[in-house]
């Protein structure tokens, strides 16, 4: 694995065509580098650029702008040639930090986020809110601590963009059967809610006899792990989801016209909200570098959104963390940085992992 230079196109398509897992690391400008690489080339994107006015990074770059407007700027030109280089198919994941200004929080993440929604039209799936559990100490004596950073996931299409939930599933409870009784993974056994159904005044006959064939079989699926737990709504005990209007809400409508409706849990487990609790990382021995960001922010993006024998591309790679959750999940990355020196920590750590 070298650090390339030059003909940056003749060893990104030597790249692409090999079998290494080893990244490929480019030395330059993010925005004169992303020029070269062809269109629609890149699977996946992630990324966390320098932060404006808060560290001298070395050998310059991003951040050093003189105005936060000239930074978000800076960033949505660059931002620009990550949707050209993306597939169709790809995901682009932003981790960027706020920064207070005149004791003025600037609101940058939102207003680069919005820039790329509004004036390039990247769509926006998700914000995720990455809560850095044990964060800095906070000294400030005049305002709550910051302990959050945003990560938005962009595509560049409303659908038809490559995402295997069940990759980044927890593993369920199962149900089971106890006394030849079934019960679910949380302890649903339907005594409840046959009780329910047998003394509702808001269900006709006819509806009672339907919620207790769909109560047993819902329970038959808990039994043949088809599902692994389930709620049960019903008219008159328990409210809508999320909206009585049946205007706007298919259960709500199902509650009025059927009596009730199921609440199913899948069989292969959650997926994770959009509320991250991980500690932000230590420099990892990587003592040239102030801000590296943890290694298992990457992990669900990757995980998700790329594509096994997918391309990864981090166009502020730092020191490579990134890159090194890719290698270990066998996806080839790409690394861009205008330092050679973080390149070079990087070109060590990711030989480590072999």
């Amino acid at each position: 694995m070298t650090i390339v230079r030059s003909d940056i196109l003749k060893h990104f398509n030597f790249y692409v065509d090999g079998k290494e897992f080893l990244p490929l690391l480019i030395l330059g400008d993010a925005l004169a580098v992303l020029q070269e690489l062809p269109e629609a080339s890149i699977d996946f994107c992630m990324t966390s650029p320098p932060y404006w006015g808060k560290r001298e990074y070395n050998d310059g770059g991003i951040g050093l702008e003189a105005s936060h407007v000239e930074y978000i700027s800076s960033l949505v030109k660059i931002f620009e040639q990550v949707k050209r280089v993306l597939k169709p198919t790809g995901s682009f994941w932003l981790n960027i930090g706020d920064t207070y200004f005149n004791k003025r929080l600037l609101g940058i993440p939102w207003k680069v986020a919005l820039a790329l929604m509004d004036n390039q039209g990247l769509v926006l799936r998700n914000s995720v809110i990455w809560n850095k559990i044990k964060g800095g100490l906070d000294n400030t004596i005049d305002r709550l601590g910051n302990v959050h950073e945003h990560v938005f996931h962009f595509v560049k299409h409303p659908t038809g963009y490559y995402y295997n939930a069940d990759s980044i599933r927890t593993s369920p409870r199962q149900g089971r059967v106890i006394n030849g009784a079934i019960v679910s993974a949380t302890g649903v056994r339907g005594v409840r809610y046959r009780r329910q159904i047998e003394l509702s005044t808001a269900l006709t006959n006819d509806e009672k006899i339907a919620a207790f064939k769909a109560l047993n079989d819902m329970l038959g699926k808990v039994s043949l792990g088809e599902i692994s737990d389930f709620r049960m709504i019903i008219r008159g005990q328990q409210r809508a989801t999320h909206s009585d209007s049946e205007r706007v809400s298919g259960r709500a409508k199902e509650l009025k016209d059927r009596g009730f409706y199921f609440l199913k849990y899948h069989p292969k487990g959650s997926k994770p909200g959009d509320v991250w609790d991980i500690l932000p990382e230590d420099t990892q021995k990587r003592n040239g570098h102030f801000a590296p960001y943890p290694e298992d922010l990457c992990k669900i993006p990757i995980l998700a959104t790329c594509p096994p024998g997918g391309i990864v591309l981090d166009p502020f790679c730092g020191t490579g963390t990134t890159l090194s959750v890719a290698q270990a999940f066998e996806r080839k990355s790409v690394g861009i940085d205008v330092s050679e020196s973080y390149l070079q920590i990087t070109q060590k750590r990711c030989h480590r992992l072999i």
